[in-house]
């Protein structure tokens, strides 16, 4: 079973930064700079932790993951965009 994730960062290095960003978007959609809307599979879920834990410098970084549920149920319901909303990138294959 899927579960709609939101995922946030803090990163204070620029090239971690970077790091960052790549490595979250083959997971899933950017929604603004730094925050990312992520649909995975619990493996899907250990392996993005695994990635972005290898990057994330803990005592000067900060990651935020937050489970909204089924992206079918309240998963899809629970973000609001006011304002200019971004279009979804295509979704491409996650190999894990």
């Amino acid at each position: 079973m899927r579960s709609r994730y939101l995922v946030t960062y803090d990163v204070r290095n620029p090239k971690r930064l970077r790091r960052m960003f790549k490595a979250l978007r083959g997971f899933g959609d950017a929604l603004q700079y730094s925050v990312f809307q992520c649909d995975l599979s619990e493996r899907e879920r250990i392996a993005l932790e695994g990635e972005i834990g290898d990057i994330l410098k803990a005592d000067e970084d900060q990651i935020l993951i937050i489970d909204l549920g089924p992206p079918q149920g309240r998963g899809s319901a629970c973000i609001r965009v006011m304002g200019c909303q971004r279009p979804p990138e295509e979704a491409g294959a996650v190999v894990v």
